[in-house]
């Protein structure tokens, strides 16, 4: 079905869009992919293990969070409990996007919301601001080289962890977070986009300050989406775009 799409007349131009759209994020993501899987082999994964679980859950920070919990030894609903807990903002975008994808098949919009990710997410949402249909083929060729590379990546990094350096000296780990900054940055003319910045900025560094990481990025999630519901878009002065 998705051969068939990509081939519609100008499926092809718009999926090789996407592809380009998404080398930042594969680019970016690239140093903690390998991270997961040398993390994973260390925490007494096997590399099929290590591979599986970026293929199968595909969630970045709650993959970290599951080897921390597996080589703990800790309960399995734990486990599972704090893997949703650090993906719950992916409820909340699952339910932005849902409206931008409606129109695809059933087939499609499940493929769409498993390879959603943040980037995805903020990528497509932006696209629709600006007048233009969120297509499928547009949004397999955004999301599917993150995907595909990430588990490759994590696979690597579980065969050849012992040779990683350590990311943070070479400085690599700075990537993924400037690049979330420029596309929180492309959203500074929505109404309230401040306000409900601020509030998640300081409700995610309170939560990481107390609670810990990761669990600060879902609170942070959380506390935006509350003020936002809480104010009327119409305090920001600016007009709400259909």
């Amino acid at each position: 079905m998705a051969t068939d799409v990509i081939s519609e007349s100008g499926g092809k131009s718009d999926f090789w869009q996407g592809v380009r759209l998404s080398m930042p994020v594969v680019v970016a993501s690239a140093p903690f992919a390998v991270l997961f899987g040398a993390l994973a082999v260390d925490n007494g994964f096997s590399v099929l293990e290590a591979f599986l679980m970026s293929a199968l859950v595909y969630g970045g920070a709650s993959q970290m969070v599951g080897i921390q919990l597996f080589g703990q030894h800790v309960a399995p609903w734990l486990i599972v409990l704090s893997i949703f807990a650090v993906n719950f903002r992916h409820v909340l975008y699952s339910a932005g996007i849902g409206r931008r994808i409606a129109h695809w098949p059933v087939i499609q919009q499940a493929l769409g919301y498993f390879i959603l990710t943040d980037p995805q997410f903020a990528v497509a949402e932006a696209r629709a601001a600006s007048g233009q249909t969120v297509g499928f083929a547009w949004y397999l060729g955004l999301g599917l080289p993150v995907y595909l590379f990430w588990v490759i990546e994590s696979a690597l990094g579980a065969v050849f962890g012992k040779l990683i350096p350590d990311t943070h000296v070479l400085g690599i780990d700075f990537l993924l977070p400037i690049y979330f900054l420029g596309l929180v940055m492309g959203f500074r003319k929505r109404p309230l986009w401040l306000p409900v910045v601020i509030a998640s900025a300081c409700a995610s560094i309170i939560a990481y300050k107390t609670v810990g990481s990761p669990w600060h990025v879902s609170i942070g999630a959380i506390a935006g989406v509350l003020l936002a519901v809480i104010l009327p878009p119409h305090h920001s002065g600016v007009e709400t775009r259909p």
